[in-house]
């Protein structure tokens, strides 16, 4: 299974960011930004599973990982 997405940051510091994988699972989370690259959030699915995830932007791009239902995911976007 692949997540891919994109993100939305604000000048507040913090953004959302939507992710949908291969197989149709939607996820969509708020996150912040703890350092200008590096964000942390939590995600909220379609399939009632919830987790945390981190990322790395390189402005218009990113990778992450978080975990759902336990479960350790990876996932880009831009």
């Amino acid at each position: 299974e692949t997540f891919t997405g994109s993100a939305t940051g604000y000048m507040d510091g913090g953004g959302n960011l939507t992710i949908t994988s291969n197989k149709g699972l939607s996820c969509a989370g708020t996150f912040v930004y703890e350092t200008t690259r590096n964000g942390k959030g939590t995600f909220n699915c379609t399939n009632g599973q919830s987790g945390p995830f981190e990322f790395v932007s390189t402005g218009r791009r990113g990778t992450g990982t978080g975990r759902l239902g336990g479960r350790p995911f990876t996932f880009t976007f831009g």
